[in-house]
C-alpha cells in the first residue's frame, strides 16, 4: 500500500504560524516593555525564542514521523531513514544558536564567550559526526538504488510476501542464478532418462534429489568447469497462465539472486529452461554441511560456532542490502569447506520451489527454522532470516532445538507464541552476552529483532574476540 504523506500539511501550518505570529507578538509594546529579570530578557525575546523553539520541535517531530513511514527496503528509503535524525539534529543545532544570537539572549553568556563557544562547537561536531557515521554505514543502500535498472528496481521495491498457506512446504534444494532469457530446446537423454545436456552444460551424473527437483553434476565444456545444476519440472503445471506466472517468478527470482557476489555466498553462473525443465547452474563445492555439527556428539568449539554464524550473518546482510531475502536459512544450506571457508547456499530457492505448485497459497521455507511471520503466512523481510539464523546458532551451540513439537500445527504455535528454550540451560560455560544476542535474534515481534544481520554479526564478533582460545 502506498504511504500517505498528507500528515505533512499540519506540521507545515504549525511552523508557518510560529514564524508569522511569533515576530508579530514580539512587536507589541506590552511585550517589548516588560522585562523578566530572572531570565535576563524581555517578554518579546521570550516570545520569539518560544516561536523558534516550536519550529525546531516541529522539524524534529516531522523527521520522526517521516522515518516511521519510510520502508526499510535496503535501498534509497533505508538510506533516508538512516540520515533523517542526524540531518535534523545538525540543522536544529545551527538554527538554535543562530536564534540565540539574533534575539540577544544571554542565558549561556554572550555569544563568542567560552561557554557559548564550547556548546556550539560540541553540538556541531556531535551532530556532524552522527550524520557522517549514518551516511557511511548506509551508503551501500544509496548506491544500490542507482545501480539497478528500472525493471529490477520495481521488483525489489515490492513488498516481499509469503503467500498464506493451505500447507507448509519444505524446500531444501537449489540456489540462485543470474539468468539469461529462458531458451527452449530438446534435451538428449540417456538410457536412464537423465538429460545429456542442459543448455551449454554436459550432464555427468545425478547428485541427489530435493524438494525442488533433481540435482546434477554438470560441466561447462568451454572452460572445463564443473557445476551443480538444480532442476525443477515444468510439465507438472497444467494451466498455461500458471506456467507463465511460474516462468516469470522463477527467472525474476533467479535474476535477483544471481546478482549476488560475495565470498561467503555460492556463485550462480546461469539459469534457463529446456525440455520441460527449469534449471540453475551454480558453483560446485565439496565440503561438510553445517547440520553435521548440530548434534551433541559432533559440536564444534563455542568460539568456532560463533565465528561461523557471524560469517553467515555478514553474508545475509550483504544479500539483504541487494534486496534479496534467503527465506530458508538452516544448517543444510550452509557448507563448511576444507579451508574452513563458510558458504551460504540456496538463496531464494524456497520461493522458487513454491512457484512451481499449482496451489496459490502456501508457506515457503523449512518449518522448524521459520520465523513467526513466515510460519503464519505474513510479509517477511531480512529480519525473518535473522530469526532463522538464531535457531541455527542455538542448535550449533547445544545440539538441541529451541522449538519442537509433535505435529505441524503445534510447531507453528510454539514458534509464534512460546518462548525459546534458554541457552544457559545447556551451556553455562558461555558468556551471558551470547544469551542476549540469541534472545534478540529470536524475538517474536519483528521490530524487536536485529534490524540488520550485520549488527548481529558484529555483536557475535565482539564476544568471540574476547573469549579464550
Amino acid at each position: 500500500m502506498t504511504t500517505s504523506w498528507g500528515w505533512i500539511g499540519p506540521y507545515f501550518i504549525v511552523i508557518l504560524l510560529a514564524v508569522l505570529v511569533g515576530p508579530f507578538l514580539a512587536t507589541l509594546p506590552l511585550f517589548t516593555h516588560t522585562y523578566l529579570r530572572p531570565l535576563g530578557m524581555n517578554v518579546a525575546q521570550v516570545v520569539r525564542f518560544i516561536a523558534d523553539g516550536i519550529c525546531l520541535l516541529m522539524i524534529w517531530s516531522a523527521a520522526s514521523r517521516a522515518r516511521r513511514d519510510l520502508k526499510d527496503n535496503g535501498k534509497g528509503q533505508t538510506f533516508l531513514r538512516a540520515i533523517l535524525f542526524p540531518s535534523a539534529s545538525f540543522l536544529i543545532v545551527i538554527a538554535a544558536f543562530q536564534a540565540y544570537e539574533a534575539h540577544g539572549i544571554s542565558v549561556l553568556g554572550p555569544p563568542r564567550q567560552p561557554l557559548y563557544t564550547w556548546l556550539v562547537t560540541g553540538g556541531l561536531i556531535g551532530s556532524a559526526t552522527w550524520l557522517t557515521f549514518a551516511w557511511v554505514r548506509h551508503v551501500d543502500a544509496l548506491t544500490s538504488m542507482f545501480a539497478w535498472r528500472p525493471r529490477r528496481r520495481a521488483v525489489a521495491e515490492e513488498p516481499v510476501r509469503a503467500e498464506k498457506p493451505d500447507e507448509v512446504r519444505a524446500a531444501d534444494e537449489a540456489i540462485p542464478a543470474a539468468p539469461p532469457r529462458p531458451t527452449a530446446g530438446i534435451a538428449v537423454r540417456n538410457g536412464n532418462g537423465v538429460p545429456s545436456t542442459l543448455g551449454r552444460y554436459q550432464v555427468l551424473k545425478e547428485l541427489g534429489r530435493g524438494a525442488m527437483g533433481v540435482v546434477y553434476l554438470g560441466k561447462d565444456p568451454t572452460i572445463q568447469r564443473f557445476v551443480a545444476i538444480k532442476t525443477m519440472r515444468l510439465d507438472d503445471i497444467d494451466k498455461e497462465e500458471d506456467l507463465k506466472e511460474f516462468r516469470d517468478r522463477f527467472f525474476r527470482e533467479a535474476e535477483s539472486t544471481g546478482r549476488l557476489s560475495h565470498p561467503n555466498i555460492i556463485t550462480v553462473y546461469d539459469a534457463g529452461e529446456q525440455d520441460g525443465l527449469a534449471y540453475i547452474a551454480m558453483e560446485y563445492l565439496e565440503g561438510v554441511l553445517l547440520n553435521c555439527y548440530c548434534q551433541k556428539s559432533t559440536l564444534v568449539p563455542a568460539k568456532q560456532a560463533l565465528q561461523i554464524v557471524a560469517t553467515v550473518a555478514e553474508a545475509l546482510d550483504y544479500a539483504h542490502s541487494q534486496g534479496v531475502i534467503h527465506r530458508d536459512v538452516k544448517p543444510p544450506n550452509i557448507m563448511i569447506l576444507k579451508q574452513r571457508l563458510v558458504k551460504v547456499m540456496d538463496f531464494g530457492i524456497a520461493k522458487m520451489a513454491s512457484a512451481s505448485k499449482t496451489q496459490s497459497s502456501m508457506i515457503v521455507g523449512t518449518p522448524r527454522y521459520m520465523s513467526p511471520e513466515q510460519a503464519t503466512g505474513k510479509d517477511v523481510d531480512g529480519r525473518s532470516d535473522v530469526f532463522s539464523l538464531g535457531i541455527v546458532l542455538f542448535e550449533l551451540l547445544t545440539g538441541e532445538r529451541p522449538f519442537d513439537a509433535e505435529n505441524m500445527p503445534a510447531l507453528v504455535m510454539r514458534i509464534a507464541k512460546s518462548p525459546h528454550a534458554p541457552l544457559m540451560k545447556y551451556r553455562r560455560d558461555l558468556p551471558t552476552r551470547v544469551q542476549s544476542i540469541l534472545d534478540r535474534a529470536l524475538q517474536k515481534e519483528i521490530q524487536n529483532r536485529y534490524r540488520y544481520a550485520g549488527d548481529m554479526a558484529q555483536d557475535l564478533r565482539d564476544v568471540f574476540q574476547v573469549m579464550p582460545r
